[in-house]
């Protein structure tokens, strides 16, 4: 399998990317932040227990990410690998999915990084709060998840790099000019 992780900050249009590259190459999307919205409008125990954590901009908890992320993993079947859509955000959660991954004796094949700046990810975000109605995307929780971010997963670069897994893309342009820059890479891994 070829098992994919699209990174970048909240807004970096990872979500977008990662479900054209899903279709693209018969991967499974995981996005962790779709699954905790469903979770969430559905009220269910875990939806209730995550609210207060992502309106606040901070992390979910390791262990609950793990959790969700195992549980996701199970339902695809058929699929050529899958792309991880906000997941790891931290060294450790990096860790986490090596060794969840390594019982089934697979591996991480490459990491994305889309490079945003922040003024454009507060103006996409903010932009996508109006259009969508969500209360997750105010100025402040923007500037707080950005700072979360930098702080948290900034060292995911270093970790995958070492690796030899890491490879940065610029993410400011359209859709499809993006999107074709990812595929030039993820084919340039898969040859």
């Amino acid at each position: 399998m070829f098992n994919l992780i699209l990174f970048g900050p909240p807004g970096s249009g990872k979500g977008t990317q990662s479900i054209k590259i899903a279709e693209k190459y018969n991967f499974a999307h995981i996005s962790t932040g779709d699954i905790f919205r469903n979770e969430i409008k559905n009220k269910t125990e875990l939806g209730l227990r995550v609210q207060g954590i992502i309106e606040s901009g901070e992390l979910v908890p390791d262990e609950l990410l793990i959790e969700l992320l195992q549980n996701a993993m199970r339902k695809f079947h058929g699929k050529a690998g899958f792309v991880l859509d906000g997941f790891p955000r931290t060294c450790q959660q990096a860790k986490d999915l090596d060794d969840l991954l390594d019982k089934s004796l697979d591996c991480v094949s490459l990491v994305l990084a889309l490079e945003v700046n922040e003024e454009e990810v507060i103006s996409r975000l903010l932009k996508r709060a109006q259009e969508q109605g969500r209360k997750d995307d105010t100025e402040d929780v923007i500037r707080n998840r950005m700072k979360v971010y930098h702080h948290q997963t900034t060292p995911l670069e270093e970790f995958y790099s070492k690796q030899g897994k890491f490879e940065s893309l610029h993410g400011v342009g359209s859709i499809d000019d993006i999107f074709e820059n990812l595929c030039r890479v993820i084919d340039k891994h898969l040859a």
